[in-house]
């Protein structure tokens, strides 16, 4: 059934207003759950949700949402309480660039149709405190999924991902048509995301099938039969009937745990794990075997390790427009963090720039609009910062393997 068919007809329906999308009720021991299927692209969604609210027949509303787009939400200026300094150093600078990418989309989305994404959530959060009513925060946190996307997925895909999303919100042209319809019949993930989701079950699993089945988790935990009397699920039509399913199966006894597995990040591999130490020993193993042939070889490595890595890290910071200090800090830190490990040249380089620049309120108030133009990363001091990082990274990476087959490529040809 698509998001603008009427609602199926019969008893459990003939109290409540009519809506533009589809409904499904599932009652289990006394408890009655009416699940919407919304357009998260639609002022009649919103309309939908605020008439059957207003109409006295819920007791509870749950929403397709997570604590932190909730908070995000009610609280535009949220990124603004974030300490950046944290953010780097807890290794959440990736997550929070693609939190701000996904935000960016969906203002663009906003400016060309006229209505903000999400407007149904909005409406049933102003709804349920207008009538006291409990709400229930039943999706998976947008991070945690990210994250499970990033590690199902094979290696050489990752990239594709990070550059697709970036691409796709940093673009100036108009969302397409295509694009907006994805959003009525799901969500700002699977929009941003449906390139690559309809060509592979690794992605598809975590960013669609595994929702599906927490939100029925999370409704088993947080309004389980007998609670409440009738609770009104509002979603985007495109899971309705995942979690339908999910709800009319027998669900276990303890949803806890399950609901826990599926907030589990998978961790790296053994191998993913210990390949920087094992580029480490490699590196170093390479400089003492230049040293023991001749003195002047194992300083040629050591400059052109340190040339190589300085430029390519450094030169990395200049693209994203860094602060001098920053950039000079980075391309000599680069060749000494790169044979550590525990800390990165990024985190260096973000941590330089933030000293030296650090961002005013007007960025944070003004950040999640700079973003949805190209230039605005550059201009936002708090963006600018995690391009800063992010590139630094990227170049301290890149030169680190550079280097690594110049030593390798060295020793193998005095060997000859």
């Amino acid at each position: 059934m698509t998001h603008d068919a009427p609602p199926p007809m019969g008893r459990e329906f003939e109290t409540l207003p009519a809506t533009s999308g589809p409904l499904k009720a599932i009652e289990i021991e006394g408890t009655r759950y009416t699940l919407l299927g919304t357009a998260h692209v639609s002022a009649q969604s919103a309309d939908d949700v605020t008439r059957l609210l207003d109409s006295g027949a819920f007791d509870a509303v749950a929403i397709e949402l997570c604590d932190a787009r909730h908070h995000s939400m009610t609280n535009p200026d949220a990124m603004g309480e974030q300490d950046l300094f944290q953010v780097f150093k807890q290794g959440k600078a990736g997550m929070v660039a693609a939190s701000l990418a996904l935000g960016a989309f969906q203002q663009r989305i906003a400016e060309q149709s006229g209505i903000q994404p999400g407007a149904e959530m909005r409406a049933a959060v102003e709804a349920s405190q207008t009538h006291a009513l409990p709400l229930l925060m039943i999706d998976r946190d947008v991070g945690v999924t990210l994250k499970r996307i990033y590690r199902n997925v094979p290696w050489w895909q990752r990239m594709s991902l990070f550059t697709g999303l970036i691409g796709s919100v940093m673009s100036r042209q108009d969302v397409s048509k295509e694009e907006i319809e994805k959003l009525k019949e799901g969500d700002m993930l699977e929009a941003t995301f449906s390139e690559f989701a309809n060509e592979s079950e690794n992605l598809y699993t975590p960013l669609i099938r595994e929702r599906d089945r927490y939100m029925a988790l999370r409704l088993a935990e947080q309004a389980p039969p007998g609670r409440y009397k009738n609770v009104l699920v509002v979603l985007g039509a495109g899971h309705l009937k995942g979690t339908a399913e999910h709800l009319e199966a027998p669900l276990p006894k303890n949803p806890t745990t399950e609901r826990e597995a599926l907030e589990h990040t998978p961790p790296p591999s053994k191998l993913w794990k210990a390949l920087p130490w094992l580029i480490t020993a490699l590196v170093i193993t390479g400089f003492a075997i230049g040293f023991s042939r001749n003195t002047e070889l194992g300083w040629q490595l050591v400059l052109e390790w340190f040339l190589i890595n300085g430029i390519l890290s450094g030169g990395a910071t200049i693209l994203a427009l860094a602060h001098p200090v920053t950039i000079i800090s980075t391309f000599f830190a680069a060749p000494l963090t790169s044979l550590n490990p525990t800390i990165g040249a990024g985190f260096v380089a973000a941590g330089v720039e933030l000293y030296m620049r650090k961002p005013k309120v007007r960025d944070f108030s003004s950040l999640r609009h700079d973003v949805t133009a190209l230039k605005g990363w550059w201009k936002n001091r708090v963006s600018r910062t995690l391009l800063v990082f992010i590139l630094a990274t990227l170049g301290s990476a890149v030169g680190t393997w550079v280097a690594g087959f110049r030593i390798a490529g060295a020793l193998f040809g005095s060997a000859a």
